[in-house]
């Protein structure tokens, strides 16, 4: 009877015990869950009021970093910019700066260059980068994108560099030929023969001054406010007539083709100044003896027919490397032979800005020691008239190309 008592206090007791353990073990789990762990911050990130909106409408790029680096949210333009990759910050540095500020609440930026995405040149972009605490636990960081500003700032650069060098070259030279007309002032010819150098060195600096007046003029002036249906055949008869008397004194034919009937839409005085620049071009780089050719035709187009204006030499030719370059401001692809025929390296720029400004495009075809063409695409009148008053913003839009869909136009038949 007492052994029978004995087990069973003890299992009585047991089953208590069973139960205080379960009734503890029930409270604890449930504690646990709802206690916040560090995946459910993950899972459920809080945003403070508002923060999402202004994050929406911001031109930078940007990314909110939780306590353990995770990404929070990013805008489509940090993705864009390869900044965030599987739902982590993928620069390091940064991913430092955002560490460094979650520790002590200082804001730091830094200027960056950081590898184009999806390219294998070595290219780089060059960002800002800002970071600072978001509340308690949160970090934003803002990057802008400054390759633009510093592609605009190297081609402002270089325009000043290279103007003060093409300026510094003819007016250094008119003093040296000043001071030596001085010294042979008793010597007629000496004096003659440094008074006709000073005359082409005044010359090239004349027209130094007035392309880049053209150049300005063009870059900022709406042609198309102006603009009126202008004669092909008249423009290249123009352009020839500007040309005639180098043309002569090598011995170099012209002859143009296919511009009767033809019109497109513009400002008459830019069109010509485009179209002699080439013309000039082809005459100064041919040889002597040879002949350059001016050919027009009508091609249908998207959004209606273009007229395409060619003008074709036999001259030294252009190399792959260098068509790449030829309408940069300044740039030449023979720079002896270019000051020796008075050349100053901004007639193509021009011709770009004037054909882009008129809804067109320039392209060019050459090869090594057979010549070059150059090929002028541009709104015919009724078509761009239409599109004009229709679409005015369109004109806007246009751009140049140094490459074309078409095939460069045949020579004309006066060239072999």
């Amino acid at each position: 009877m007492d052994v029978n008592a004995a087990v069973a206090a003890a299992a009585a007791i047991a089953g208590v015990l069973t139960g205080v353990i379960a009734v503890l073990a029930f409270r604890w789990s449930e504690r646990d869950q709802k206690r916040p762990t560090r995946t459910s911050l993950h899972i459920d990130p809080v945003l403070p009021p508002g923060v999402d909106t202004v994050l929406s409408v911001l031109r930078s790029s940007a990314v909110v970093l939780d306590e353990a680096d995770a990404v929070v949210k990013a805008s489509s333009a940090a993705y864009a910019l390869g900044l965030v990759r599987g739902g982590t910050l993928s620069v390091e540095p940064m991913l430092q700066m955002a560490r460094d500020t979650r520790r002590d609440g200082e804001i730091r930026q830094v200027e960056l260059d950081l590898p184009r995405r999806g390219t294998g040149r070595g290219e780089a972009l060059a960002v800002s980068a800002r970071v600072a605490p978001l509340g308690s636990r949160l970090v934003l960081l803002l990057v802008e994108d400054l390759t633009e500003a510093r592609r605009i700032e190297a081609v402002r650069r270089d325009f000043v560099a290279n103007v003060s060098h093409e300026l510094k070259t003819p007016v250094g030279a008119l003093s040296l030929l000043s001071e030596a007309v001085m010294d042979a002032s008793d010597d007629p010819e000496a004096v003659q023969r440094f008074a006709g150098r000073m005359q082409i060195e005044a010359t090239r600096l004349t027209n130094l001054v007035q392309e880049l007046i053209d150049l300005s003029r063009v870059q900022n002036d709406d042609p198309l406010e102006d603009a009126e249906p202008v004669r092909v055949d008249e423009l290249v008869a123009e352009a020839m007539d500007r040309c005639r008397h180098q043309a002569g004194t090598k011995q170099i034919t012209m002859a143009a083709g296919g511009t009767a009937d033809l019109h497109v839409w513009g400002n008459r005085g830019q069109l010509a100044a485009a179209l002699g620049n080439l013309v000039e071009n082809a005459v100064n780089y041919s040889p002597a003896r040879t002949r350059v050719g001016i050919a027009a035709r009508r091609v249908n187009a998207p959004g209606g027919d273009m007229i395409e204006l060619a003008v074709t030499d036999q001259g030294i030719g252009i190399s792959e490397r260098d068509k790449e370059r030829v309408f940069e401001r300044f740039y030449r692809v023979d720079p002896a032979r270019s000051r020796a025929t008075g050349g100053t390296g901004l007639g193509l720029a021009i011709v770009k800005h004037v054909v882009a400004s008129h809804g067109g495009e320039v392209t060019v075809w050459s090869a090594e020691g057979q010549g070059s063409t150059f090929t002028l695409r541009l709104p015919e009148a009724g078509a761009a008239r239409d599109r004009a008053q229709q679409h005015p913003d369109l004109e806007d839009e246009a751009g140049a190309s140094d490459s074309s869909p078409y095939e460069p136009l045949p020579a004309p038949e006066v060239l072999p």
